[in-house]
């Protein structure tokens, strides 16, 4: 199902509009040292006729139920399209982790890779991650490695997400 391009969408977004709106769904994280975990994400993408979008992400985990359960992750941030087909995203974590993510975009897709990461003193041991964003049969579909813990760049979590509105 193709998705409605926004009238008001800058044109400066374009290669990102596949993005805009609001998502839905689930996926599974895991790491050494972690245990895998299934969960239930929401994401807000939107846009106030600037030529960037604004980034909301939060993660709980799966319960027994199938329902929400503890919240794992909360994300804030910022996509800003450059030349080229260039893009950053910048991402701010209640953890005590900020991040910048630089990249490439395709018709319906980001790929992107840490540029910078900036830690509290009392945040977790992080260093390095890449992200991949793709528009696949009208859902939202994303795969992260990451490097932490001591641990070399590998996979962490991955989902898929409907559009919710």
């Amino acid at each position: 199902m193709p998705f409605e391009l926004d009238p008001d969408l800058p044109p400066a977004l374009a290669p990102l509009a596949w993005l805009v709106g609001r998502w839905e769904g689930r996926g599974v994280l895991g790491y050494p040292g972690v245990d895998s975990v299934n969960f239930v994400q929401e994401i807000e993408c939107r846009h106030d006729k600037q030529p960037f979008l604004s980034w909301s992400a939060r993660m709980w985990e799966v319960g027994d139920d199938g329902e929400r359960g503890k919240p794992l992750a909360t994300e804030l941030g910022f996509w800003r399209p450059l030349p080229d087909n260039e893009v950053e995203l910048l991402l701010a974590h209640p953890t005590g982790v900020v991040e910048m993510y630089v990249g490439t975009t395709e018709p319906a897709k980001a790929q992107l890779q840490t540029d910078a990461v900036v830690r509290s003193p009392q945040a977790e041991e992080y260093t390095a991650a890449t992200r991949l964003y793709g528009y696949v049969h009208s859902n939202l579909m994303w795969a992260m490695d990451m490097a932490a813990k001591g641990q070399p760049l590998q996979t962490y979590a991955s989902a898929e997400l409907q559009r919710a509105q």
